[in-house]
């Protein structure tokens, strides 16, 4: 599931994903997404829930196809992107794949959301 985060700083977008993923999960995300890359500054808090599971069918491709077809296209826009979790293998993967991600990255934990809604508003 994507919960589309409501308690954000002005210019910060963001989603909690939690659960398992699908492909109608991403479809539905879409349009929030497109709206997102409407803006010349992207700024963006993930939530990746305890009880998040990955991806089910079809929803590998279609983050893929959003998540990287955003970035190609809109690579420029991204100023701070702040992802929230507890999960050790996330903060693994960030950390492998940051030199892929435009902007800034950082990992806060679940605790701290806080501090990355301020962060990501910087």
């Amino acid at each position: 599931m994507i919960e589309v985060l409501s308690d954000l700083p002005a210019g910060v977008s963001g989603i909690r994903v939690s659960g398992r993923l699908n492909r109608e999960d991403m479809r539905g995300f879409k349009p929030t997404m497109d709206e997102l890359l409407r803006t010349d500054e992207i700024r963006f808090v993930e939530v990746i829930a305890d009880d998040y599971q990955g991806f089910g069918p079809g929803g590998l491709a279609e983050d893929l196809k959003l998540g990287f077809g955003a970035l190609f296209r809109h690579h420029a826009a991204f100023k701070r992107i702040a992802v929230v979790s507890d999960k050790e293998w996330v903060a693994h993967t960030l950390h492998a794949l940051a030199w892929m991600v435009p902007g800034e990255l950082s990992l806060f934990r679940l605790g701290d959301l806080d501090q990355a809604k301020t962060w990501a508003a910087g």
